[in-house]
């Protein structure tokens, strides 16, 4: 099969093309390079530096292509309220751009990679029955392209499936970031031999997802007719943690005893439980947990103190800077 990914350069886009390589599969993509690191990028894979948002580049990109993986994203839920034009832009947009030129390309599939971030705040844990109720632009944009995939796909006749990944975690994940990817972000302050940061009491609950443990699921919705037209939940539900224990633990590995540091006004439209339930991927995709989170942070912390720690990059501007933006943003904190 001929298959190309988005993101190729990002953390979820590298796994992807990793284990489809090996499967013997022509791999593909693009990335713009914004949050992604060409040094990623699997070797086989023909690579495009592309931003999602060029039609006439994507559609030129997507030629004989079979399977089109969409992982490209700039996933700052948090800054979406704060940057929403530069948000919405790449994952609106560039969602829609890239249905776009795989259906001028008469491709056979998509598989769009959404958030949990569609959920918003609703009981726990989400099932893919839920409506959305998306409460920040990064939820809303995505939601927006899942019904925008829906409608191509019924009229220009190619399949889909919606993928909703879980907190995914693990080596080659972005950890110089300060807008996004908590563990990575607590791990690499630690590292430095800084506290871990804690909005507001730290009793968020999450899951996190161990990367390849989503990867035999996501492999297997490009070939199971089973998951066409379907929304599938991906991550582990039996390992609910708060932000707080997830501090603790990462301190705990990089052996440091560094007392967290608060910031007690919290993040707006910050969903306070966000966890899935993986019932349906179970049936569908034998989805079942390998990896739990204190061998995910491991592993993690392995990777960076391979690579070294690095500073924290501001690589994107704030669109609307007031009393609600965090401190720790505005005064560059991270």
């Amino acid at each position: 099969m001929n298959i190309f990914i988005t993101g190729i350069a990002g953390f979820l886009g590298r796994h992807i093309a990793k284990k489809l390589v090996s499967d013997g599969h022509t791999v593909s993509g693009n990335d713009s390079l914004i949050g992604g690191d060409i040094q990623n990028i699997p070797a086989g894979c023909k690579f495009y530096e592309i931003n999602c948002s060029d039609f006439s580049q994507m559609s030129k990109a997507l030629k004989n292509i079979d399977i089109v993986y969409h992982c490209a994203a700039t996933a700052h839920e948090g800054l979406s309220v704060f940057s929403p034009s530069f948000i919405t832009r790449n994952i609106f947009e560039a969602s829609v751009t890239t249905f776009s030129a795989a259906a001028s390309n008469n491709v056979k599939k998509i598989i769009f990679c959404s958030s949990m971030a569609r959920y918003g705040n609703q009981k726990t844990p989400f099932t893919e029955d839920m409506d959305p109720m998306p409460v920040d632009p990064y939820g809303v944009s995505k939601v927006a392209a899942e019904e925008v995939l829906k409608i191509l796909s019924s009229v220009h006749n190619f399949d889909y499936t919606i993928a909703v990944p879980h907190n995914i975690v693990g080596p080659y994940q972005k950890y110089d970031d300060p807008f996004r990817n908590v563990m990575s972000i607590m791990l690499n302050r630690l590292m430095q031999n800084k506290p871990a940061i804690i909005y507001g009491d730290g009793t968020q609950t999450r899951c996190f997802s161990y990367i390849d443990d989503c990867i035999q699921c996501l492999e297997k919705m490009a070939f199971d007719q089973s998951t066409n037209s379907e929304i599938i939940n991906i991550g582990p539900d039996e390992e609910t943690i708060t932000i707080k224990e997830l501090a603790d633990l990462c301190s705990n590995v990089v052996g440091t005893n560094i007392p967290h540091e608060y910031y007690s006004e919290g993040r707006p439209t910050e969903v306070k439980h966000a966890t899935c339930s993986s019932n349906k991927a179970r049936k569908i995709l034998n989805y079942k947990t390998s990896t739990g989170i204190k061998e995910a942070i491991l592993k993690t912390y392995n990777f960076i103190k391979e690579k070294g720690p690095k500073e924290f990059k501001y690589n994107y501007d704030l669109e609307i800077v007031n009393n609600k933006t965090p401190k720790t943003w505005t005064e560059k904190k991270i």
